[in-house]
């Protein structure tokens, strides 16, 4: 019997355009950034009605820009969540921060906004929510308390392009938001990212800091009209400009994107309608607020009474050949924060219950209904 084609976890989706925009661009001589990533920055500008949008080499070092661009002074702190990749917290500390982490709500996985409120100390500088899979946190309130407190909020909205919160675009208003252009994420431009934000101060600075801390962008110092190409190095910064190659695929990705989301939530809602009740597997759950999930991640938990545990369940999709991902252990499980900032097993439960049970499972546009009933006949099968 012929083995059955492996359905991987995750697959973007490249067409003809974006394959005839790459070689355009290695024709055209100018591969890093230059004239595409300019305008890739001005399409994304016009798509989230805000006045800055800052193209980057990933959502991390967007992450890391921001915080840095807010001046954190040692022991200053910056809450989040343990329900995130380690980037979110990696960037904090590394931009001279002190992580401070909330517990999850249940069934969404974002921050428990009503536990953030008692977090809150003297040396807060900055909230910084992170959008589970594409589900919008509740905004208001966390824009609430931190207009109460004097804070700055950077929303990690690494999932979440596309997301609709209260009838308004993520990235459309607030403080900052960075997004993420991964090849596993709703848009990609292969790696990459971007800074939105309506701060013009901020924006000047995340300029500098995004290429070596030089005062001018390298394409238009070198570009025919540009002069002698001179600069200034105001401070000292990383290497995290946008390649010109990249904002190739981003220039078709874009346009596409609502349909790309429109297919992930039928694809959502096919998973919905055919695993609910599976007995020891807990869906997740939208919030009460008005919204439009992104989907980028369909992530279920194996509770601790299934059948089988989370990670049997991965090894039976795998010897089926299925993909599955884990996103994510959380954060305070690792040793290097356990060590550092003292948290254990226990601080955490509602992280820890996701986190020990969490997979998630194939999702993306050009995944077929026979493909996804071949997923859901595996998950149905190994649990029991």
């Amino acid at each position: 019997m012929p083995t059955a084609p492996f359905i991987p976890f995750s697959r973007p989706t490249i067409t003809r355009a974006e394959i005839k925009e790459v070689a355009d661009c290695l024709k055209s001589g100018w591969l890093a950034t230059g004239p595409r990533s300019a305008r890739f920055e001005e399409m994304l500008r016009e798509y989230f009605s805000a006045p800055h949008a800052l193209c980057c080499a990933s959502a991390t070092l967007g992450l890391w820009m921001a915080l840095k661009a807010l001046n954190l002074k040692p022991g200053d702190e910056v809450i989040t969540t343990p329900m995130t990749f380690v980037a979110t917290l990696n960037t904090i500390v590394l931009a001279g921060g002190r992580p401070v982490l909330v517990d999850v709500e249940p069934g969404t996985y974002n921050l428990d906004v009503k536990k953030v409120a008692t977090a809150i100390t003297p040396k807060t500088r900055a909230l910084l929510p992170v959008h589970f899979a594409g589900c919008p946190c509740d905004l208001d309130a966390i824009y609430a308390l931190a207009k109460k407190h004097r804070l700055r909020v950077i929303e990690d909205c690494a999932h979440a392009i596309g997301a609709v919160y209260q009838g308004r675009r993520l990235g459309s208003f607030g403080d900052i938001q960075v997004f993420s252009f991964h090849p596993n994420k709703n848009l990609t431009t292969g790696e990459g990212g971007c800074v939105v934000t309506r701060d013009e101060k901020i924006a000047k600075r995340i300029e500098i800091l995004r290429f070596h801390g030089i005062d001018r962008a390298g394409w238009t110092r070198h570009s025919r009209t540009a002069g002698l190409g001179h600069y200034d190095v105001v401070e000292p910064g990383l290497k995290s400009n946008f390649m010109d190659l990249q904002a190739a695929l981003g220039l078709h990705q874009l346009p596409a994107l609502e349909g790309f989301n429109k297919k992930r939530r039928a694809l959502a809602g096919h998973y919905f309608k055919k695993l609910r009740g599976v007995r020891g597997l807990t869906l997740p759950a939208p919030p009460a607020f008005a919204h439009t999930h992104a989907w980028h991640l369909f992530a279920p938990v194996v509770e601790r009474n299934a059948a089988v545990d989370r990670d049997t369940l991965m090894a039976g999709l795998k010897q089926r050949q299925i993909g599955a991902g884990l996103h994510y252990t959380a954060c305070h499980l690792h040793s290097y924060y356990q060590k550092t900032f003292g948290w254990k097993r226990g601080d955490f439960p509602e992280a820890e219950r996701i986190s020990d049970g969490i997979l998630s499972l194939p999702l993306f546009p050009l995944l077929t209904a026979r493909n996804q009933d071949r997923v859901v006949r595996a998950v149905r099968e190994i649990l029991g």
